[in-house]
């Protein structure tokens, strides 16, 4: 799987009822646990005083991602999605057995 940058913007619908918006966050929290667990969801940040998701996330390709990935999250339709294909540095200090 490639891996992917991923900044989530997400704008609940003026009017839409509390115990909506409770339940789809309910429901994203147990579907990024999910995401987690087979490997498609790798890290997640929230930037400090700021209502948007950072995120290292996996798929075949961006199709695959926006489709069968991101576009399963309950707050999917309320979520803006930016989107930045990855690929290893070779000074990454992560990488095993390179050398720069």
């Amino acid at each position: 799987m490639r891996e992917f940058l991923v900044e989530i913007t997400t704008t609940v619908p003026e009017g839409t009822p509390q115990e909506e918006v409770d339940r789809r966050r309910a429901a994203e929290a147990v579907r990024a646990r999910e995401l987690a667990t087979t490997g498609h969801l790798a890290r997640l940040w929230r930037p400090v005083g700021e209502l948007r998701s950072i995120g290292i996330w996996r798929g075949a390709d961006e199709d695959d991602l926006r489709e069968k990935v991101l576009g399963t999250l309950p707050l999917s339709p309320w979520m803006t999605f930016d989107i930045t294909p990855l690929e290893p540095h070779p000074n990454d200090p992560g990488r095993t057995g390179t050398t720069a």
